[in-house]
């Protein structure tokens, strides 16, 4: 009876062997496959700055908000990649803590079909976890509950338009528009709580669906000049230069000759021939360059009032 007990006990003792020798076989070859180059990044707090330089205390140049993507440009140590924003390819430095790694195909699938969040802050739940995101991040894939990530599962809870499907028009441009009034101004912010002049157009434009550049002398090159501000429209972009006569400000020219941008914070203004008259100053504080109309396939419809569903 002890040597079949014996016997008994060596068997256990080689399955488990084999079991374990098989588990990490498995787990061997799991990670062969996911050494597959990450070249790529999805910012997954609620927004990231962009340095000039790998340092804490350089100049921040832009931001990425939350599921908006970048190509790896280069590497310094462990705290530091240089990233080329997917959307307008601005370069910059970030802190890889901020940022989810991607494969070629990860990265692909996050470019596809993005709804942009339409709230000042909504929130991604995810078991006991919640995540803030802030208005104009992009929820890649989104199918109005959810949307594709390559690790987590999360919940939106928050308002979202799909420019795809959405019927977009200039008052939902003017509205998403007007949720950034008060935000104060931040050099390269693109956040309702820190934004720049262009980071504000850029921001809006994209959640209607028509990307711009990051800077404002770069968004001076898209869309038809409009001759005259009296017959600017809505929606149109009015671009202002500095005394050399380069184009340093623009805004989202609104109806009744006012304009919307970020001076201070995002606040309304009048506009005529001569530039903004900020209405509290008394005084002109941005020379008028020139007014471009964006050539949104939307901008021959006439507006309606219906919304998007999802649009908050």
């Amino acid at each position: 009876m002890q040597s079949i007990r014996f016997i008994n006990d060596q068997s256990v003792k080689l399955f488990i062997y084999i079991c374990n020798l098989l588990t990490r076989i498995r787990f061997t070859l799991a990670r062969k496959q996911d050494k597959l180059p990450k070249d790529y990044v999805l910012c997954n707090v609620a927004c990231s700055p962009l340095r000039a330089f790998p340092d804490d205390k350089s100049e921040m140049v832009s931001q990425i908000l939350f599921g908006e993507s970048g190509k790896i440009l280069r590497k310094k140590g462990k705290n530091w990649i240089k990233i080329s924003c997917t959307m307008d390819g601005y370069e910059g430095w970030t802190d890889p803590k901020t940022v989810f790694f991607l494969t070629e195909k990860e990265f692909a699938k996050c470019c596809e079909a993005p709804a942009y969040s339409t709230d000042i802050v909504s929130y991604l739940i995810n078991g006991d976890i919640t995540t803030p995101v802030l208005l104009g991040s992009n929820l890649p894939k989104f199918d109005g509950i959810g949307f594709y990530h390559p690790e987590y599962k999360y919940v939106f809870n928050g308002g979202a338009i799909q420019p795809q499907t959405a019927r977009i028009n200039k008052e939902i441009l003017i509205k998403i528009a007007k949720k950034y009034l008060n935000a104060p101004y931040l050099w390269g912010g693109r956040s309702p709580f820190g934004i720049d002049c262009s980071g504000f157009t850029q921001v809006v434009f994209k959640t209607c669906g028509y990307t711009l550049p990051r800077d404002a002398y770069q968004q001076a090159e898209h869309g038809e000049m409009v001759d005259f501000v009296e017959i600017a429209e809505p929606c149109d972009l009015g671009f202002f230069q500095n005394e050399e006569g380069r184009i340093t400000h623009v805004g989202i020219i609104l109806e009744n000759q006012e304009i919307i941008h970020a001076s201070g914070r995002v606040r309304i203004d009048k506009l005529d021939h001569e530039g903004i008259f900020n209405r509290q100053t008394k005084k002109y504080t941005h020379r008028l360059k020139w007014i471009k109309r964006i050539p949104l396939s939307w901008h021959l419809e006439k507006p309606s009032i219906a919304e998007p569903k999802l649009l908050k």
